[in-house]
């Protein structure tokens, strides 16, 4: 059956090379992800003039054609038309193939974005809604439509708590598919930091303490033939990073007992040796050693707002400011593994907290523009940039409005950078998971019900929207006003 995106997807195929020049295709939120054997062979220029077509972007040793909202349907006719494999490596006709090793090393940040993206990516839809109904069932009681005991409190919760509760469980699946290895090897791993006999050791005697004293500082409670197995006191539900490492190294010992294993015993003797060996490594050195990693970063984030007087506040601009920048460029995803952490380990979150009023200065920046253009072309594009960026994704508002402008989006960037300065100095903390925009309001709503971490994220938000509503109404005026004046 025909799909009204048909014609999109031919221009696509036809103008990054052709299906031949193809190696994998998947999508995100926005935008069609392509490995492409020469880049050299796509035709930016044609791309980005084409009905449909938001952005051309070269990031993460991908070829990123930026559509907007209904990228899954324009994915979804691409697959039909070219004959992909839904995510996977393709041969000239069609066919499934291994992935070309000899396509070269990437930068080490292209690298670790392509990574997390690629783990965390299919999950963002289901977490983002169950820390956003986590926040709603906040509320809910706050006003005493429902209490913790309630039936309907608590099925709900079961949900917008459960799944990320359960975190690593989800993720051993999608770094399990990252990293080619048998999905549920990596299932069963997250499993077992989530199994609740090792969850509820952290809450008996204490055995011995490391690196005491320090923001690193960890419990032992249990040993494994004697040797300590050391835990942060929340455990491994609602982690990120150790089940990620895990995969990472379980991979390569699963690969590496096929190759050796004979093929009458592999069946059943490589998933058990591999995981008879990694759950152990996991917890005795992969889980310390991500504790870590994940301590340290937030230990340098948390030093910055801790800065006396001036710190919280130039910890919230500089957010503000370069959040934007970090989503043309992908890098914001290197933030939300940290985030998740936080909001695991310690109920709520400070690190990200100062990028929301971002989203709600690009669609003012974008709404002011699409008021004063007379550029009929601009207010077609305008419009559903405006209502996708309410619901928290700017992309088509970025790529189709703003930034081709520059300056509007340099307003954008400012505005957001004064709001978020209020945000981090008056120390705003989200306490679930979640998306941006309007709904994501529920994720600052205090759990002991006190407003005012919510009155100061609305006053950074209401703040850069008035200024970026002024700046762009002084400020913009397009190409059509200009030739008359």
């Amino acid at each position: 059956m025909a799909s009204k995106y048909d014609g999109l997807a031919r221009i696509i195929i036809q103008n990054v090379g052709g299906k031949d020049n193809v190696k994998s295709v998947a999508h995100c939120v926005t935008r069609l992800r392509f490995k492409l054997k020469d880049e050299s062979l796509a035709n930016d220029e044609v791309l980005e003039q084409t009905d449909g077509v938001i952005k051309i972007m070269h990031a993460g040793g991908q070829y990123q054609v930026v559509i907007g909202p209904h990228v899954t349907d324009v994915y979804d006719t691409v697959l039909a038309i070219g004959k992909f494999q839904a995510g996977g490596l393709v041969d000239e006709d069609g066919n499934l193939i291994e992935e070309d090793e000899g396509s070269g090393p990437k930068n080490p940040l292209d690298f670790a974005i392509d990574l997390i993206s690629g783990i965390l990516q299919p999950t963002l839809g289901v977490l983002a809604s169950s820390g956003m109904f986590k926040g709603i069932l906040t509320l809910l009681t706050i006003f005493g439509v429902l209490t913790a005991d309630d039936g309907a409190y608590k099925i709900w919760y079961a949900f917008a708590d459960g799944f990320f509760y359960f975190l690593p469980i989800a993720l051993g699946y999608t770094a399990a598919k990252k990293f080619r290895m048998n999905e549920f090897i990596g299932m069963c791993i997250g499993m077992a930091l989530c199994y609740p006999q090792m969850t509820g050791i952290t809450g008996g005697e204490v055995l011995g303490t490391v690196l005491t004293g320090t923001p690193f500082e960890m419990s032992f409670y249990t040993t494994f033939f004697g040797i300590p197995v050391i835990m942060p006191a929340s455990g491994y539900t609602s982690s990120v990073i150790p089940i990620i490492l895990a995969c990472a190294v379980a991979a390569q010992l699963e690969k590496g007992l096929k190759n050796v294993m004979p093929s009458a015993i592999s069946f059943f003797m490589v998933p058990m040796l591999t995981l008879g060996i990694m759950v152990p490594a996991t917890y005795l050195v992969i889980g310390p050693i991500a504790t870590i990693i994940t301590n340290a970063i937030a230990f340098v984030f948390t030093s910055i707002q801790s800065i006396p007087v001036v710190g919280g506040a130039f910890y919230g601009a500089l957010v503000g400011f370069f959040w934007q920048i970090f989503v043309i460029f992908g890098m914001h995803w290197s933030l939300v593994p940290l985030s998740l952490a936080n909001l695991g380990g310690l109920g709520y979150d400070n690190i990200l907290p100062p990028n929301f009023p971002c989203t709600f200065a690009q669609i003012t920046v974008c709404f002011v523009m699409m008021i004063k253009t007379k550029d009929k072309n601009l207010k077609d594009i305008a419009l559903p940039a405006i209502i996708t960026g309410l619901f928290g994704t700017t992309e088509p508002a970025i790529y189709g409005v703003t930034l081709p402008k520059r300056i509007p989006f340099i307003i954008s960037c400012v505005c957001s950078a004064i709001g978020s300065a209020w945000i981090g100095m008056n120390g705003v903390l989200s306490f679930t998971s979640g998306y941006s925009g309007i709904m994501g309001f529920p994720r600052y709503m205090d759990p002991s019900g006190d407003p005012a971490n919510i009155i100061n994220m609305t006053i950074g938000v209401v703040a850069a929207m008035v200024l970026a509503f002024v700046a762009t109404w002084v400020y913009y005026k397009d190409d059509s006003m200009k030739e008359a004046a």
